[in-house]
């Protein structure tokens, strides 16, 4: 029995279920056909059949226990057991019951069993399949009123379910208008339309394009000569220490890119006087993570204290990884690279350009593009929401194959819209 009986109105009447119920499990037909014909007609009706019309397979009555549109259905095994749905016309599959109250409107008992869902899944007995307790669904309390007061019950509760999938539908086709405003809103703001203003009241201090992009090759390029200072002390070092290890490999010097040409501006957006179209790659350092380790799992890999982020991480991070599961080791690291604190994460296997900051020093596979931004020439942030607003167009450099993934050379020549870090 419930464990507090709610009180009713005193023309209703409280009573077992079990004592009002005729219920019957399915078995499972002896034959079975994945089409309808003039001998398998009979729809085998599972889980899927009662939820969503979907029928699999068709049985030819053989062995066969059946249901109608008349009845309701129960889970009786498995995870969702307790679930029910309104009947369907075929054979009742092995893993459900068939009830029906005669003498009750049946659809005043469906949602009544609908109520108990929850108690009676979280209660389901087994060691291996879960199976809805009996003693548990038969055992309950069933307030019955009077006939008509069943069918008033029924039409209240289907009125307001009705009015709740109006407002589910409702807030779906908000959620589907805020993205097309939030994209709108991002495609601005790249644009130039939301800083037009500011432009204006400082029409005085605004940098060139011209200027802007000298800016971005004396910086790359005096970025390459601090990672050559680095390489000469770290192979005199190399050489003092006897040339212990593998000599340090000398940096390359980043390929110049060649200029937007007038036909590829033409397919871009028009920018303001001081916005410049610019590659990534000339913005910060661009590199994938490294996961091909050899032996692949190697053990020695792994359970260290370097945090390893996985792809599914990055999205799931909400913008700040903080939060991983797996670890390098010292040997793992060696085989890896430790990125700092701030690194802009891009997936580029599974789902495509998400992106999350790092919160921690940590490593990632190659799974994973790693961004550090050149301080005196673009804000990190920027550059992720830029990503943000594009990303469906790096979606699409993607090959059609079940694991889509796109290379670093797609980001690398991903051409942004550049203007001055106060703007």
């Amino acid at each position: 029995m419930d464990a507090v009986e709610e009180k009713h109105p005193d023309s209703w009447s409280l009573v077992r279920l079990g004592d009002f119920v005729e219920s019957e499990k399915g078995k499972k037909p002896r034959n079975q056909h994945h089409t309808q014909d003039r001998r398998y007609h009979y729809p085998y009706v599972d889980i899927e059949a009662f939820e969503e019309n979907i029928i699999k397979s068709y049985a030819d009555g053989e062995n066969c226990r059946f249901c109608s549109a008349d009845d309701f259905l129960m889970v009786w095994d498995g995870s969702r057991s307790g679930l029910v749905g309104k009947g369907v016309d075929g054979a009742l599959g092995s893993t459900l019951v068939r009830i029906n109250f005669p003498g009750i409107l049946n659809d005043y008992a469906f949602y009544f069993l609908q109520s108990k869902y929850l108690q009676i899944n979280s209660r389901a007995k087994g060691s291996g399949t879960p199976h809805v307790d009996p003693d548990l669904l038969w055992n309950y309390s069933f307030p019955i009123p009077p006939y008509d007061e069943q069918n008033r019950i029924v039409a209240k509760i289907e009125e307001l379910f009705s009015e709740l999938d109006k407002g589910i539908e409702s807030l779906k086709t908000a959620r589907e208008q805020l993205k097309v405003y939030r994209q709108a809103l991002l495609k601005h703001a790249f644009e130039g339309k939301l800083t037009e203003q500011w432009r204006k009241e400082n029409a005085d201090k605004l940098e060139t394009a011209e200027q802007l992009l000298e800016r971005i090759k004396e910086e790359r390029e005096a970025r390459y000569q601090r990672q050559l200072d680095d390489w000469e002390a770290a192979v005199e070092k190399w050489e003092v220490d006897g040339k212990e290890g593998r000599k340090p490999t000398k940096p390359k010097k980043q390929k110049e890119k060649d200029v937007l040409s007038i036909e590829q501006l033409a397919m871009l957006p028009e920018l303001p006087v001081s916005f410049v179209y610019s590659y990534l790659d000339d913005l910060g350092d661009l590199g994938r993570g490294k996961s091909k380790h050899r032996p692949r799992n190697d053990p020695q890999l792994f359970g260290g204290k370097y945090p390893f982020i996985q792809t599914g991480e990055v999205k799931a991070a909400s913008r700040l990884v903080t939060e991983y599961e797996q670890t390098l080791s010292d040997f793992g690291l060696a085989q890896s690279k430790l990125w700092p604190k701030g690194t802009l994460c891009i997936t580029i296997a599974a789902n495509i350009a998400e992106t999350s900051f790092l919160g921690i020093d940590a490593c990632f596979p190659d799974s994973v593009v790693g961004f550090t931004a050149y301080d005196c020439l673009i804000y990190p942030k920027y550059v992720e929401l830029f990503i943000m607003s594009v990303r469906a167009r790096i979606e699409a450099y993607a090959p059609a194959t079940a694991q889509k993934n796109i290379n670093l050379t797609t980001l690398e020549n991903l051409v942004v819209p550049v203007t001055t870090l106060e703007e």
